[in-house]
């Protein structure tokens, strides 16, 4: 099973000392991170796109970028890339840019994201953001896969003959997943033939098995699930609780169902936490559930100091990668 570090980024305090990174230092932090994540045998990096939110990183791929110059082996997405928010022509662009920088390690998660406000302050009303996505997806698809492209649509001017610059290396293109955990969406990821990333939820991951399901009925894709995550040979729960109990106070409004959240409870099911023998047990009981192809996992959340952040993925590379099955 390939196995992925997810940095979402948030900017919050440690709630051990109330202390906070600068902008600048959180940025260069989830670079380090990244580095030592493929010294630990990671498949890849996933990065994510927010605004206006103390999420801080709105240009994942430039993060990527520079993780591209200081990796050799290391898979690089976005996680996720809000399609509807963005000129698919750019996207295309970008994607092969760091596909050619990377010397063919680029990919990229797809979604319509989940903040609301966002897409007001992008001009996109709620109607408008399924059909949007779905004609953007469908724009990206032809420009990275065809040169020379002339195309009509409802929400982008249209275009006459042309070809992006510059070409991808991978071809027919970097991998393209589609996130979300919605049967709409997966069900459109099966008819575009694309592998479903399902979403970073404070969620049960058990609530996506009829999707996934679906999903396969439709198309024999792959199918990857993130997981908010911390290893640690002691104490871990006792290490781990204070951080995730901010992140999910400050994430539930948009990733949890609208109960306030149980921690607890939490940490029974969407979150996993302990040693590298518990954690890989937790992760290959997921894998058997859904079936799934790769796992991110998400480490770094509210406030964990940096050399907790690095202990921990390079712990779950030596200790815990070796036992995962799938």
């Amino acid at each position: 099973m390939d196995v992925y570090l997810l940095i979402l980024g948030d900017h919050l305090p440690d709630p051990r000392t109330g202390k906070s990174l600068s902008q600048p230092d959180r940025i260069r932090a989830m670079i380090d991170q990244a580095v030592v994540a493929e010294q630990a045998g990671f498949t890849g990096v996933a990065i994510g796109e927010h605004h206006f939110t103390r999420y801080i990183v709105s240009a994942p791929e430039l993060l990527l970028a520079t993780i591209a110059a200081h990796t050799s082996t290391l898979r690089l997405s976005t996680g996720v890339t809000l399609l509807a928010h963005r000129d698919p022509v750019r996207v295309a662009e970008e994607l092969a840019t760091l596909d050619v920088l990377s010397n063919g390690r680029a990919e990229l998660i797809v979604a319509r994201g989940v903040l609301t406000e966002t897409d007001v302050a992008f001009g996109i009303s709620p109607s408008d953001l399924r059909p949007r996505f779905h004609e953007y997806l469908r724009l990206l698809l032809k420009l990275l896969r065809e040169e020379n492209v002339s195309w009509h649509g409802t929400f982008r001017s249209p275009l006459s003959n042309v070809t992006t610059t510059p070409r991808p290396i991978q071809k027919p293109h970097p991998t393209l997943w589609v996130g979300s955990g919605s049967a709409n969406s997966a069900d459109f990821a099966a008819e575009l033939g694309m592998p479903l990333m399902l979403p970073s939820t404070l969620r049960d991951p058990s609530i996506y098995v009829d999707v996934v399901a679906n999903y396969r009925r439709q198309r024999p894709g792959r199918v990857a699930l993130p997981s908010h995550l911390f290893v640690a040979e002691n104490n871990a729960q006792e290490r781990w609780r204070p951080y995730l109990e901010v992140y999910a106070s400050f994430a539930s409004p948009w990733r949890g169902d609208g109960k306030k959240v149980d921690v607890e409870e939490l940490m029974a099911g969407a979150a996993i936490c302990g040693t590298p023998t518990e954690v890989a047990e937790r992760l290959n009981a997921q894998q058997k559930l859904l079936g799934l192809d790769a796992h991110l996992v998400l480490i770094d959340v509210g406030g964990l100091p940096r050399h907790e952040v690095l202990e921990a993925i390079t712990l779950f590379g030596e200790k815990v990668i070796p036992l995962l099955t799938g």
